[in-house]
């Protein structure tokens, strides 16, 4: 009997803090600009196809690509002691071979260039 006078008891608190919560939670329609959402310094009156720069996103795959990289890279270094010396500067040398050719072909195309 005393388990169902605290669930009894739970339940009529919580419809009580969800009521409360729900009547302190309108909103007044008397100033609609203030409850209007306002990110990034734009608002949402204006239009929201704005011109974005590409270069801006090629370089933050590269960011991307490269740090994916890192993540296999850092494995190797506490790998060395655990495997062949052979093995190890093999699949090291693979992998940087990988990363350079990325660099190069994303230089040649003009990817990594700041300003043109």
């Amino acid at each position: 009997m005393n388990m169902y006078k605290s669930i009894l008891t739970s339940t009529i608190l919580l419809i009580m803090m969800m009521t409360l919560s729900f009547l302190m939670s309108k909103k007044s329609n008397i100033d609609l600009n203030k409850s209007s959402p306002f990110e990034c310094g734009f608002s949402k009156m204006s239009s929201p196809r704005m011109s974005f720069s590409i270069q801006f996103f090629m370089i933050a795959i590269v960011f991307l690509m490269f740090d994916v990289e890192i993540i296999l890279i850092l494995p190797l270094i506490s790998s060395f002691k655990l495997i062949n010396l052979n093995q190890w500067f093999k699949s090291s040398l693979i992998i940087t071979i990988i990363i350079l050719y990325g660099l190069i072909h994303e230089w040649l195309n003009g990817v990594i260039e700041w300003s043109k």
